[in-house]
């Protein structure tokens, strides 16, 4: 088992004073790992800094994270896991935001579960067999 992290933990745990790699060192005995959407969203925080400095002590944070939580690109077994779980999503009726349905894949894909902020898993519930883990 694993744990693919969701941003919104991440911004749960940045909002909350703590430290990223803090937290996954005492998150467990599961690894954790950066889906690419993940990472994308971190890189759009580092590129939409309002400062230089600011930029650079977020690109520091999304590094030191990767080197305790690896990124999981968006292969060919990621895209697989994405089409069928688009599929049994839309034939419900009941679709996640894009840049959840690709955090999901990622996680199906590895047989992982998905670490999520206290507030925002809801969408994730619907996901047929997703286990989501909500940071404490």
């Amino acid at each position: 088992m694993g744990l693919v992290i969701d941003t919104s933990a991440l911004i749960s745990l940045e909002r909350g004073g703590g430290s990223w790699t803090a937290a996954l060192g005492t998150a467990g005995t599961e690894p954790a790992v950066v889906p690419a959407i993940v990472y994308g969203e971190l890189m759009s925080g580092v590129l939409l800094a309002d400062t230089p400095l600011r930029a650079t002590a977020r690109r520091a944070k999304v590094e030191a994270l990767l080197a305790v939580a690896p990124l999981v690109e968006f292969g060919r077994d990621v895209a697989d896991e994405w089409a069928r779980l688009f599929t049994v999503l839309r034939r419900a009726g009941r679709l996640i935001p894009s840049n959840d349905l690709a955090v999901a894949a990622t996680a199906g894909a590895l047989g992982f579960g998905v670490l999520v902020g206290p507030s925002d898993e809801q969408h994730f519930r619907v996901v047929p067999g997703l286990r989501v883990e909500v940071l404490g």
